[in-house]
Formats: structure tokens, C-alpha cells, sequence
């Protein structure tokens, strides 16, 4: 079965942004927002820092080092890449009999929206050079992302039917034929496909962690707008209603908690940017919460600390990350325990 993010982990994994990226204008912007993840991750547990190449690699050890981040903690491997959006190529695992597998799934670039031959090469190259120890890895053809779909633990797979049916990744492929794949690969019960919602400036097709996420196995927080002038309104209002008819493999309804949408954000051609609370990082002992600078950060925050009674919250501004479409959770993969090893590299 798949491993929820929620269970114990044995570290999380950052691919660092280089100047071969599409952050190369915006390198000074965007560092110290990874500095500050890697800080918070590394307060708790251990981190992978995928660089593009050896003299990448010295640069972004000086860079930590030199912020104060437990170095000792981090991880530094050279993989090269397009991008940075690891959850979307990052390794997917699932557990069977106590041993973990590896999944490495194809990853197109959102659909052919960008170059994606490196980043879908990271996890095999990952692998193939130790860095999760003996662990089976499994490739599929079969095109999917990290971010496109959530796990509850117990058997439900939550996902959008838009991103997963309505696009160019599996032609020929409808939710029958999605669903049955999705249960043979992964290990799950049942897909729980949501057909409405969206964030305005998400450019992956309506990924499900920009919208509705599982705190545990009972418990969704979901993107919801109370804003009747905002253009999120009416479609977030028809995915929180379609969420309140979702059960569990038990039949059970899940708790339901809502998360404010903050004021809009825009770039400086005055394009709407993805910000979204719903894609925050579940750790083992903390909850990182992307920032916005906005009123509504407190409101996300206190509602997110009812969701995760027993962990942290600790807010990321995440304001330069929206610039590039996607936010906190789109930039990191949690690796579950047994999979990271810890030969520095």
C-alpha cells in the first residue's frame, strides 16, 4: 500500500535551484527560501540536497553552512535537472509484507508544458547510485505526479479527475482504466476523484495538493473561498460540497477543515499566482505551512494546529516560490523510514 506522508519518515529531499533552472533570474529571491526549508526540516530530521553538479554542490554546502543550517543532517548528492518540483518526480513508496518499494513513475513536464528528460531521470539515478540502500525500485510507464494525488492510509486515494483524465499524459486512459492502475501500482482501495476546484495560476492540471490534502486518516484540510468576488468562489465551494459525499473504505465520512485563500498574489505582468495553503509538508514532528504575508497566514495557521494536534506549525513565506507556479509541498518529497541512507555523497 502506499505510505502516507503523515507516517514516520526518514528524511525529505530538496532539489536545489541552479541557474540551468528556470529560477536562474530569481536565484537571489528564491535561496532563502530554501535555506529556510532545509532549516526547519533539518531542526527534526535529515535532508537530501540534489545539486546540479560538484561545483553546484560547494556552492550550496557554503550556503547552508554559512546560514547556520545543521549540516550535519544534510545529505548533498549531484543529479542533474530542469527544475526544482521534486514532488513531481520524486520516488513514490509503498509498503508490502514490511519492506518498502520504490516507484519511479513517468513525469512529462505537466504534460508537455516544459522540459523534463533530467528531472524524469532523478529518482532511477538516485537509486542507481545508493541512495536509498537496497530498496526495490519499480518503473511505470504510466504517467503521474507526486502532487497529483494524497493518501489517507487506509485505502483511499484522493486525486482530480481533471489532471488524471482530461490531459494529454495517458491518452486513451478514462477514470475506469486510471482508477484500476492506480489500485495495481499503488496498492490503494479506492480513488476518490474530485471533479470541481481549481487555483487560479496552478499550472499542473488541478493538483490535488494545492486543494485538499489528508492530515490523517480521518481528516481532510481543503482550499476553501468565502469571497463571493473571488473567481475561486464558485468552484472551491462545489469541491467542498463533492468532499462532504466522500467516504473512507469503511464507509465513514472524513472530517472536513476548511482553509482560507489569502489575497491575491500577482507577478509583475499581473498574472494571478497559485497561493495556496493546502500545500504545506507534513513532517515527523512538524507541519512547515507555506506564507503569504497576508492576514490569513494566522487563520491557516490555527487551523492547520487542529488538524495536527501533536506537531508544530511552522510557517515558510513562500511568496517567491508562487513565481514559478507552485509552493511549498510542490518543492520537497518526504522519503519514508528505511529509505534515505546516510552516506554523505
Amino acid at each position: 500500500m502506499l505510505i502516507p506522508e503523515f507516517a514516520h519518515q526518514s528524511g525529505v529531499a530538496l532539489t536545489w535551484p541552479h541557474t540551468r533552472s528556470d529560477w536562474r533570474e530569481l536565484l537571489a529571491d528564491i535561496t532563502p527560501v530554501y535555506i529556510e526549508i532545509a532549516r526547519a526540516v533539518t531542526a527534526t530530521e535529515r535532508l537530501l540536497v540534489i545539486c546540479y553538479d560538484d561545483a553546484h554542490r560547494e556552492a550550496v554546502r557554503h550556503t547552508l553552512a554559512t546560514a547556520g543550517v545543521a549540516m550535519g543532517r544534510i545529505r548533498f548528492v549531484c543529479v542533474a535537472s530542469n527544475d526544482t518540483w521534486i514532488r513531481d518526480y520524486g520516488p513514490l513508496c509503498t509498503a508490502s509484507h514490511d519492506t518498502t518499494i520504490l516507484h519511479h513513475f513517468t513525469f512529462d513536464g505537466w504534460d508537455g508544458k516544459y522540459p523534463a528528460s533530467l528531472d524524469n531521470a532523478v529518482t532511477v539515478t538516485l537509486h542507481a547510485a545508493g541512495v536509498f540502500g537496497e530498496l526495490e525500485l519499480r518503473d511505470h510507464s504510466l504517467v503521474l505526479e507526486g502532487g497529483s494525488i494524497d493518501y489517507d492510509g487506509c485505502g483511499s486515494l484522493l486525486t482530480t479527475s481533471r489532471c488524471l483524465t482530461q490531459t494529454g499524459r495517458n491518452p486513451g486512459v478514462d477514470r475506469t482504466e486510471m482508477t484500476q492502475l492506480l489500485r495495481d501500482s499503488l496498492g490503494v482501495e479506492q480513488v476518490l476523484w474530485l471533479d470541481h476546484g481549481e487555483i487560479i495560476g496552478d499550472d499542473t492540471d488541478g493538483h490535488i495538493d494545492m486543494l485538499a490534502r489528508f492530515c490523517s486518516k480521518d481528516t481532510i484540510a481543503f482550499s476553501g473561498c468565502d469571497r463571493p468576488d473571488d473567481p475561486h468562489y464558485t468552484p472551491l465551494g462545489a469541491m467542498a460540497a463533492q468532499l462532504e459525499t466522500f467516504t473512507n473504505t469503511a464507509r465513514q465520512p472524513y472530517r472536513l477543515v476548511p482553509l482560507p485563500l489569502p489575497q491575491p498574489c500577482y507577478d509583475a505582468d499581473n498574472r494571478r499566482l497559485p497561493a495556496s495553503y493546502a500545500n504545506f509538508l507534513i513532517l515527523n514532528d512538524t507541519v512547515l505551512m507555506p506564507a503569504y504575508n497576508d492576514p490569513a497566514d494566522t487563520t491557516a495557521t490555527r487551523a492547520l494546529a487542529e488538524c495536527f494536534p501533536t506537531r508544530d506549525i511552522i510557517p515558510i513565506d513562500c511568496r517567491p516560490l508562487i513565481r514559478q507556479g507552485g509552493s511549498l509541498h510542490c518543492a520537497t518529497m518526504q522519503l519514508p523510514a528505511g529509505v534515505l541512507v546516510n552516506t554523505d555523497g
